[in-house]
């Protein structure tokens, strides 16, 4: 129970906790910083670590002058690309075995054929913008690697998303992180950036299943 209220307490207070951890340990901010997007990014049991809110807050200590902006940007992309691509292959790899192809009663070949045409037809586009969506950016990469899609295409697709993610909200972080209306309203903001998102994914996945009835 400690662990699982530290953590709760680390995604909502993530600007206390990573400008003491860079006061205590200085440069070693920038592994941590790896090891936090990797993971979320890249083991699609941990879907729960901070993502958007730990981009901007990055932003806002370099802007601060407590980080290098060039350096967090190299990590976090890399560990964001990273991370994509190992969920993919986690995916590709597992997903085959899991269901045990068409032997297993678990295995529906038409869902797979689906999944796998919506992966080819609209898979960039769906790893582009799960990004900026808490959960769904840990998954959408896993199920493009069940349902095959093309390994190029994916990497292609991952690192243009991940450039799009990881420089646009550090920027944004960079720029107003550090007005007094935004540090007074930050743990606002932070609730923002986990709730939005995910409620537009929400919404979103109702409207698809709702014409899919329809139809």
């Amino acid at each position: 129970m400690e662990i699982i209220a530290f953590l709760i307490d680390f995604i909502l207070h993530v600007d206390k906790h990573l400008e003491a951890f860079v006061a205590a340990y200085g440069v070693w901010v920038y592994a941590l910083l790896f090891i936090i997007v990797f993971v979320e990014t890249g083991v699609v049991v941990m879907p729960f670590l901070p993502g958007d809110s730990l981009l901007f807050i990055v932003g806002a200590l370099c802007g601060a002058g407590l980080m290098e902006f060039a350096p967090a940007v190299t990590v976090l992309l890399v560990a964001a690309i990273l991370g994509d691509q190992c969920n993919y292959s986690i995916g590709r790899y597992f997903g085959p075995k899991v269901f045990q192809w068409e032997s297993s009663r678990w295995f529906n070949r038409r869902a797979f054929d689906q999944a796998h045409d919506f992966y080819e037809r609209y898979g960039g586009i769906t790893i582009v913008l799960a990004r900026f969506m808490p959960f769904i950016r840990t998954f959408a990469p896993f199920v493009a690697g069940v349902a095959a899609m093309d390994r190029g295409k994916f990497t292609a697709f991952n690192v243009g998303g991940a450039l799009l993610w990881v420089l646009g909200i550090c920027t944004a972080g960079y720029f107003f992180g550090n007005l007094a209306w935004v540090r007074e309203h930050l743990d606002k903001i932070i609730w923002g950036l986990i709730l939005v998102p995910g409620l537009i994914a929400i919404f979103g996945a109702w409207r698809a299943g709702r014409k899919t009835k329809l139809a």
